[in-house]
């Protein structure tokens, strides 16, 4: 039967399994939009194309499956970018689809052209180093090939963002509806690697204090439950990237919270003082993680890395075993290994050395708990009411890397990726569409708010409930304590005027509570309906306040 491509893209979408999309329309998506009027993809309306990449991103970073995002040809597809660079560094499956001027005046100077003619910009370009698949569809008659690499892209063992933009006169074309046949979804089987698995048992065995560093890998591979039970089996600590918070339950006897520059400093003591083998699952042992590739973390012991994809193998530290494999496959495996080997639990002895070195001479925190006594007791507080199911996207980082204690059950996106300011806000909003009943939570600061703020009227259209927590102090933080640190306190273009944000919150028609004080923290915990609504909440901090750890060199 034939149909318009228009119609096939929104079929397209729904047998990616794409119930949301995201985006603004524009006269060369129109098509697109029309079709999706009786389609059981849902289409949210953003403020900004930005917002709608980010939004895709936080949707396909919690439902772990292909989310997508829609804007016109030539700003709406240039304001995509920073979103679509996001995915790209988190490895997101995000499709972006843009529209662009009709074939026929390619050249000529059309309105919002972009194809790359005649002087004109090149859109599909300016995405070529931010997907792993992009295509201008100039013709329909390679357009089952050209959905079917953009499924491999999107949905292959190294997933990632896609372009595919579609001029105006493509989109009302007709093709027969049998192209979508053409498409072949990848069977993601699992990795087995029995002799290294053998191998990397042996390092345990023989190890007197094994510590296991778990990264992103083992959310993405639904490797927790599998992580946790070869801690415990084991009696073997567990420490976390930033990303990874949660992976084993943090505050949990076996938990030695996150690794990283902005952490309280716990697991790098441990893994530096008591670590003879350091099992890294998963984790990519970046910049932040490293304490800038630290070469005390590796130094006279053992290292054994496990991870999908092979290119992570080796990149900043030579293993002693490499294991290129599914990560929750290798955990269970290992499991079976050493049990049926009948290994005992290692003794606690490197662990409880630890505790007691830490409580004679406990270590300052990057964050002053005199300065930042309120985001300590917030995020106390967050973890205390919402043990489990709660989606927490945070682009401040500093604090909650110390503060905030995750649950096994619990769900804490750091803004990583490329850390783009005002990220939280449309992600977790995108977040909240897949994951309907759980309690959302947006954390930046005043600075990033300015750049994305406006998506709480997205939130508010569409009756999304959210919280947006907002840290004034009236300054881009970040900025300022390097420039106190490392610039001789020669401040510049840093320091801003906020709007009254209880004024901005009234405009916007949510809740408002200001938080100056423990009291007014405990008035909003108690008083907010913090599941099903949507509140600005503003927490008060001195912009002279610096957490003490160094992020430049």
């Amino acid at each position: 039967m034939n149909i318009s491509v228009s119609e096939l893209i929104v079929r397209y979408l729904e047998r990616l399994g794409v119930d949301t999309l995201f985006g603004m329309p524009g006269a060369h998506v129109l098509p697109i939009y029309d079709r999706l009027h009786d389609s059981q993809v849902k289409s949210v309306l953003v403020k900004h194309e930005q917002g709608a990449a980010f939004m895709a991103g936080g949707y396909a970073r919690v439902s772990h499956r292909p989310s997508a995002c829609i804007a016109t040809a030539g700003p709406g597809a240039t304001n995509l970018i920073t979103g679509i660079a996001n995915a790209w560094a988190e490895r997101l499956p995000v499709l972006a689809i843009t529209g662009e001027t009709s074939t026929y005046i390619f050249g000529r100077g059309g309105l919002q052209e972009s194809a790359g003619e005649g002087g004109a910009i090149d859109q599909v370009a300016l995405f070529s180093g931010i997907t792993r698949y992009r295509k201008l569809v100039e013709r329909t008659d390679y357009l089952g090939q050209v959905l079917n690499q953009a499924t491999q892209a999107l949905l292959g063992r190294e997933p990632g963002p896609v372009l595919l933009s579609i001029p105006y006169n493509v989109q009302k074309e007709t093709v027969d509806d049998s192209v979508l046949e053409q498409i072949h979804f990848p069977h993601q089987a699992a990795v087995r690697h029995a002799a290294s698995v053998d191998e990397l048992a042996a390092l345990i065995r023989d190890a007197r204090a094994p510590a296991i560093v778990a990264g992103y890998g083992c959310i993405r591979a639904g490797a927790r439950e599998a992580v946790a039970a070869l801690s415990e089996r084991f009696n073997i600590p567990v420490t976390t990237s930033l990303k990874a918070k949660g992976v084993v339950a943090e505050g949990t006897p076996l938990s030695l919270g996150c690794l990283g520059v902005t952490s309280n400093g716990d697991a790098y003591r441990y893994l530096v003082d008591q670590a003879d083998l350091l099992i890294f699952l998963g984790a990519g042992f970046n910049e932040r993680t490293s304490y800038l590739w630290d070469a005390k973390l590796t130094a006279n012991k053992k290292l054994a890395q496990v991870d999908c994809d092979s290119a992570q193998l080796g990149r900043v530290f030579r293993p002693d075993v490499a294991l290129c494999a599914d990560l929750r496959t290798v955990a269970e495996d290992l499991l079976a290994v050493l049990d049926a080997e009948g290994m005992l639990p290692k003794d606690a002895a490197a662990l409880q050395r630890h505790r007691a070195a830490r409580a004679q001479a406990p270590q300052a925190e990057p964050a002053q708990d005199a300065s930042f006594a309120l985001m300590r007791r917030f995020f106390e507080g967050l973890a205390q009411r919402f043990p489990h199911n709660a989606l927490v996207f945070d682009d401040n980082i500093v604090f909650a890397q110390s503060y905030f204690d995750v649950s096994d059950r619990n769900h804490y996106f750091p803004n990583t990726g490329i850390s783009s300011l005002g990220h939280a806000i449309p992600a977790a909003i995108g977040a909240r569409c897949f994951a309907k009943g759980s309690p959302a939570f947006a954390i930046l600061g005043d600075g990033g708010f300015q750049m994305c703020g406006m998506e709480m009227m997205t939130a508010v259209n569409h009756g999304i409930p959210l919280n947006v927590v907002v840290i004034n102090n009236g300054t881009l933080s970040l900025i300022r304590k390097n420039q106190f640190q490392l610039y001789g306190e020669r401040y510049i273009d840093c320091d801003f005027v906020n709007p009254d944000f209880g004024l901005l919150a009234k405009a916007f028609g949510v809740a408002h509570y200001r938080v100056e004080s423990e009291a007014d923290l405990d008035a909003m915990f108690a008083r907010a309906d913090l599941a099903g609504a949507i509140n600005l909440i503003e927490i008060l901090l001195d912009k002279q306040a610096f957490p003490r750890y160094l992020s430049a060199r």
